[in-house]
């Protein structure tokens, strides 16, 4: 894999959608690489989650949610970006989707579920007036995915629109800031590294494999382990990780390994062991030899 470099290499794309009714969408290309998507949407999700709305739109048919807090979990697991509150989380596929530990997802359907397309748009009434800011995605299939809707400098906090001449034109601030990052190449992205690609250790928290539920005292092990090898290494609970036997499970994003039958000392082992040593535990590992 490239070493990740903070700064984007514009695709200089643009193209427009008349509907209609006769608006046009004006459309600016994003890189659609992991080493791009991935630092733009941990921004927006983790730092600007109160200024944005994500959803869906179709013919017929508009989704719209918002964030009340930030979100509880913003990670990248076997491809997918999973981002989850208190009462809703979204999937969207950002690296090839392999299908758990035995790689079950046919090679055709990784390419079509991926993120093939990314842009940036502005949304222009039949005057030729800007009126809506986001982003839009594409799968590889070039089906319409997620959309992340942008301030609008026309509505209120309360989502009304303003009275006329009171627009707030400050809340294009982050339309521009993310247009001169992701689209123009022309300021640096604000991370050393990209944030989807920190490494974690996951334990999963289902019922189906580890009926008990009695995950916490691997949970503790591990944090303890990480703290004593001094590793900058995050530790997170999940739901299913797609073992389903042979609880607890344990998942380690560096390198995506999957363990099982994981005891507070064998949380221990996996610490010392595979992340600090480099020597994955066997007789732990899904699948097996």
């Amino acid at each position: 894999m490239a070493a990740f470099t903070p700064w984007i290499t514009p695709l200089h794309q643009t193209w427009q959608e008349v509907s209609l009714t006769g608006w046009t969408t004006l459309y600016e290309g994003i890189p659609a690489h992991i080493d791009c998507l991935g630092p733009l949407l941990y921004e927006l999700f983790q730092e600007h989650w109160a200024e944005i709305q994500v959803g869906h739109v179709a013919e017929g048919g508009v989704l719209e949610l918002a964030f009340k807090k930030p979100p509880a979990l913003c990670v990248l697991y076997d491809g997918y970006l999973t981002v989850a509150t208190e009462t809703w989380h979204l999937h969207l596929c950002l690296e090839e989707h392999q299908g758990g530990p035995h790689r079950k997802t046919p090679p055709e359907l990784r390419r079509k579920r991926l993120v093939s397309r990314a842009a940036l748009y502005r949304r222009l009434n039949p005057q030729g007036q800007p009126r809506m800011w986001g982003i839009q995605f594409w799968n590889g299939a070039e089906e319409p995915l997620l959309q992340i809707f942008l301030p609008s400098p026309f509505l209120g906090p309360e989502e009304d629109y303003l009275p006329e001449g009171k627009a707030d034109y400050q809340k294009l601030s982050l339309y521009e800031r993310i247009c001169a990052i992701y689209v123009q190449g022309k300021e640096r992205i604000p991370y050393e590294d990209n944030p989807l690609k920190r490494p974690y250790l996951a334990v999963c928290r289902s019922s189906r494999c580890y009926p008990s539920r009695n995950y916490q005292p691997v949970v503790e092990a591990l944090e303890s382990a990480l703290r004593e090898a001094n590793l900058d290494v995050q530790v997170i609970t999940s739901g299913c990780l797609e073992v389903c036997q042979q609880g607890p499970v344990v998942f380690y994003s560096g390198d995506c390994t999957w363990y099982k039958r994981v005891t507070p000392q064998v949380a221990r082992q996996i610490v010392f062991e595979h992340l600090l040593n480099g020597c994955p535990l066997k007789d732990h590992l899904f699948p097996g030899d």
